[in-house]
């Protein structure tokens, strides 16, 4: 995409360089929808990586497994160089709560968006204390703040880069990396477009004053859906960065 420059940021604190923004995967094979044409889906991918975007993220839940198999295919030969691919599965902790304290982590993927806000309490910052890179997943609300209700569009003089920039754009602290997910070309571009748009300070404090944690009611998933606490996590004083 002309006109845009995708920088590079440190994700954590051990070296790892990403692009500042990522492409989610996901929905290009499960959860919105049946599976999208395959050609389609590793042109876009092709399209992402070309204007800059090279940090991709899948999982083996997602088909299941058939998202891994479509960015193995998308990315084969040299293409795979271009990238940092990251995908996640399940571990077994057994017998390892005195251990897992002495191993590090290099990012944590938590959702993250003006509607959003719970991680800004605890997590956000513990992350922030220990040098653990961040990556937001639904930036834009699972499309309900770039294709819901047109609120923020309309307070904010119909700009919609200006909604976009709020979880897509530059950042304060380059330890955040959105992963805005998409199976359109048109909706990529208009997220990369958010990364040349900057706030003003009038911006920001118009949508801290209408996306206020505190305005946000409700849970945010099911029961059955595991949260972000457990009683069992140590205290942040028994942490130390690497």
């Amino acid at each position: 995409m002309a006109g845009v420059a995708v920088k590079r940021i440190k994700l954590g604190s051990q070296g790892l360089e990403v692009s500042a923004q990522g492409l989610g995967c996901m929905n290009m094979s499960a959860f919105y929808g049946p599976p999208k044409p395959e050609s389609d889906m590793i042109a876009l991918i092709h399209h992402a990586i070309d204007t800059g975007v090279t940090f991709l993220d899948t999982s083996d839940i997602y088909g299941p497994h058939t998202n891994e198999i479509l960015l193995g295919k998308a990315l084969k030969g040299e293409m795979r160089k271009r990238v940092e691919l990251a995908t996640k599965f399940a571990v077994s902790f057994k017998d390892g709560k005195g251990e897992i304290r002495e191993r590090s982590s290099l990012s944590v993927q938590l959702e993250w968006s003006l509607w959003s806000r719970d991680v800004e309490g605890e997590i956000v910052p513990t992350c922030r204390e220990l040098g653990i890179g961040i990556v937001a997943y639904s930036p834009l609300g699972q499309g309900f703040l770039s294709s819901g209700p047109k609120l923020l569009e309309t307070l904010l003089e119909g700009d919609h880069r200006k909604v976009a920039s709020t979880s897509l754009g530059p950042s304060p602290r380059d330890d955040v990396c959105p992963i805005p997910g998409t199976t359109k070309v048109e909706n990529f571009n208009q997220n990369v477009a958010a990364l040349s748009v900057n706030l003003t300070p009038e911006d920001m404090a118009e949508l801290e004053a209408i996306a206020s944690a505190s305005a946000v009611k409700g849970d945010r998933y099911g029961p059955n859906v595991p949260t972000y606490k457990d009683s069992d996590t140590p205290p942040l004083s028994s942490w130390k960065a690497v």
